[in-house]
């Protein structure tokens, strides 16, 4: 009986002629693991692709919400951008998708798992800890590491061989990923730092210049750090999502270009859209200003950003995001409430914040002074922190005194 190797599959480039080469390689069964995190794909045809190539079986999981609930909005909570920008769309899917395809495997009865990153990449890692994390008895295949394979182009000469259709071409050379969270496009013009991107390489959003000539508003609703509501509907994850990007994408929300540092160690250049995403953590931000308190919110900010390379890192499944979320969970206990924004040609603006547990005062910050705050009491507190000023300050006189 052959052995069986459990593939994260796509049905892209990669994957497509990853299974043919298993089979001519390893002359292993292929099992293709889809799974559906709501790339907008007709995954039936991507099933029968598989089983066209040379799959022995071929199984679609829907991620959906469990991408969403279990690992998306954690990273909402936690307020996770990656340098800057990024708001972390693919590297936060592998886990969830590494995770599922081990528990094929295991069902299975595989000797080993494979997945299409390349060498260069930090896909490889995301995908090869989750494994290690959750089986490390299954071997581990990356053909990108083995194959004599370089370029796109050497992929697209070994599909035409293999009579695999692509949606590829050399002259729609971008590799893309898409999911419920977002899309990113890499390669062809902007491999070069120099170039912009060219305007048929966005493909969700709308340009500034076609969205509406009129701002619209949205409002957002949470509960413990987790969006909810949209315009006052309560709605399931998937489908709150689903109507926040729309929304987001005709008015030109959620476009960045970055030159991010890879965990592997070079830097690299890519485009992202994140139109719903974009809205949900500026409105989480914008209610975090409002519910926590000073130290908590300044402290949280340092975990935000180890938050972030842990995900972007691939380190999901470690004690220490554990221990992360747990701290988070704690701060988000107050972080309920609806923030409004106006929305006009990518622009974001704040048009109104509500909350039943916002330690915001108007008669304590008003100009207007009232009896719940005694400036009188500023000047002792301004007086003991200016101690150590006031020492230094006298030290430094009499070291200038005996120097004459």
């Amino acid at each position: 009986m052959a052995k069986k190797v459990v593939l994260a599959y796509s049905g892209g480039l990669d994957t497509s002629i990853i299974i043919p080469w298993l089979n001519e390689n390893y002359g292993m069964d292929v099992i293709a693991m889809i799974a559906d995190v709501g790339q907008g794909e007709d995954l039936d045809a991507v099933k029968a692709k598989a089983y066209a190539t040379g799959a022995k079986k071929a199984v679609v999981l829907d991620l959906r919400e469990e991408f969403l609930t279990d690992y998306v909005f954690p990273t909402v909570r936690a307020g996770a951008v990656y340098e800057d920008k990024y708001l972390l769309g693919t590297s936060i899917a592998r886990p969830v998708i590494a995770k599922h395809q081990v528990e094929v495997a295991l069902a299975e009865g595989a000797e080993a798992v494979a997945h299409g990153s390349t060498g260069k990449g930090n896909d490889q890692v995301r995908f090869e800890h989750a494994y290690q994390a959750l089986a490390p008895e299954l071997a581990i295949i990356a053909p990108w590491r083995e194959w004599d394979l370089k370029s796109r182009e050497d992929c697209l000469d070994y599909a035409e061989a293999h009579g695999i259709q692509v949606a590829q071409s050399r002259t729609k050379i971008h590799s893309r990923d898409q999911n419920l969270w977002h899309i990113s496009h890499e390669g062809g013009e902007l491999e070069d730092a120099g170039n912009a991107p060219l305007d048929s390489t966005w493909t969700w959003t709308r340009s500034p210049q076609e969205a509406p000539d009129r701002t619209e508003m949205v409002e957002i609703g949470f509960e413990q750090g987790n969006p909810v509501s949209v315009n006052g509907m309560r709605l399931d994850p998937v489908q709150l999502l689903e109507l926040l990007n729309e929304i987001a994408a005709r008015n030109a929300v959620g476009r960045i270009d970055l030159v991010e540092n890879r965990f592997v160690g070079m830097k690299s250049r890519g485009i992202y859209e994140t139109p719903g995403g974009t809205l949900i953590m500026a409105a989480h931000r914008e209610l975090e200003a409002m519910t926590l308190e000073r130290e908590v919110k300044h402290y949280k900010q340092q975990i935000a950003l180890k938050y972030a390379e842990l995900v972007y890192y691939g380190l999901w499944f470690t004690p220490l995001r554990e221990a992360l979320d747990s701290f988070v969970a704690t701060t988000q206990k107050t972080v309920t409430g609806t923030v409004k924004l106006a929305l006009y040609k990518g622009n974001i603006g704040i048009a109104g914040r509500a909350s039943e547990f916002a330690l915001y005062s108007p008669e304590l910050s008003s100009f207007t002074m009232g009896a719940s705050y005694d400036q009188k009491d500023a000047a002792g507190f301004i007086r003991i922190l200016g101690l150590p000023a006031r020492t230094l300050n006298h030290l430094k006189k009499r070291q200038q005194e005996t120097v004459r």
